[in-house]
């Protein structure tokens, strides 16, 4: 994956939701450790309105219409609430209204988990809302994937 091939094999996907693991890791650490410091109402309400404004709608949604299309207002809501940019943007602004608490950390961890546990990244509006692989896809991975890989240049070569 690069920035002119914006795909991932297989391998390089579990490689990165296993760094979004290990942050994960690391946070729940810390969270852990002060624990005792940890103030739950504000960390519950943190961690759910994520989904409560980015998931739920579109859950709500399909229950109602049967259909598992969504309209790209769901994609925006969703990719709006689980990016780190927005986040860190609440993150911020609650800091500076309220200061620093550990509570705070459960921004983070979700979006963490999201990526690492069930492999969520931000919603294209060219693939599914609910993930699952289109025919044109899997013909895309078995021409480049199962291809023989291409070889190296060398000094001299064409």
């Amino acid at each position: 994956m690069d920035i002119a091939n914006r795909f991932a094999t297989p391998t390089v996907f579990r490689l990165l939701r296993l760094e979004y693991g290990v942050a994960l890791m690391i946070m729940l650490g810390i969270f852990i450790a002060h624990l005792d410091e940890v103030r739950w109402g504000p960390a519950i309400i943190l961690f759910a309105y994520i989904d409560v404004l980015g998931y739920i709608p579109s859950l709500f949604a399909r229950l109602k219409s049967g259909t598992i299309e969504r309209g790209k207002i769901h994609y925006l809501l969703y990719n709006f609430m689980h990016s780190f940019v927005t986040q860190a943007a609440v993150v911020g602004l609650w800091t500076a209204v309220y200061g620093f608490e550990w509570a705070l950390l459960v921004v983070p961890m979700h979006l963490c988990g999201d990526r690492a546990i069930f492999g969520n990244f931000i919603k294209s509006f060219h693939v599914p809302f609910e993930p699952r692989q289109l025919p044109t896809f899997t013909e895309f991975e078995r021409q480049v994937f199962d291809a023989a890989p291409p070889r190296p240049l060398t000094v001299g070569s064409p």
